[in-house]
């Protein structure tokens, strides 16, 4: 029977396999659903020049197109580190209910990818942003706000 550690391996495999093709960091993520794999995954920032083509993303995405949807709250998350908060949220929006790991973010930092601005921007503790947000007035989005929240035949995701 494959345990926790199987999975944990295929997903380390996927990292050392990314970074020996040099398509991009030492992250590597594996998708279960009832013991079987159904999606594996390393980085492919560089493969791609695709700034969220993270090993989690990447995983997520084949996982969801194998099984024709985005809920895959019956399946869990095999990953070297602990997700940075985009593919933290993307676990979330797929509803995965458990998310495995290895390194700490602290460790991710200590080799480079370091994610602590993000968090600080998140928990409003940074002043001057490296991104300037700007909200426009235009009341035409608004009601398309109003047409989804009275659609009845819309799909909750």
């Amino acid at each position: 029977m494959k345990d926790k550690n199987y999975f944990m391996r295929i997903a380390l495999k996927e990292a050392e396999k990314g970074m020996e093709k040099g398509e991009g960091g030492p992250f590597g993520a594996v998708i279960v659903k009832d013991g079987e794999i159904i999606s594996k995954a390393h980085n492919e920032v560089l493969k791609t020049n695709d700034p969220t083509a993270h090993a989690e993303m990447v995983a997520i995405r084949r996982a969801s197109k194998k099984l024709g949807r985005f809920n895959l709250s019956d399946c869990d998350i095999y990953s070297t580190c602990e997700p940075c908060p985009m593919c933290f949220s993307a676990i979330h929006w797929a509803k995965i209910k458990k998310l495995y790991f290895i390194c700490s973010k602290e460790e991710a930092a200590e080799i480079g990818f370091d994610d602590n601005y993000i968090y600080e921007v998140i928990r409003g503790e940074i002043k001057d942003k490296k991104l300037e947000s700007i909200r426009m007035k235009d009341d035409f989005c608004h009601k398309l706000f109003e047409e989804w929240k009275q659609k009845t035949d819309k799909i909750e995701y």
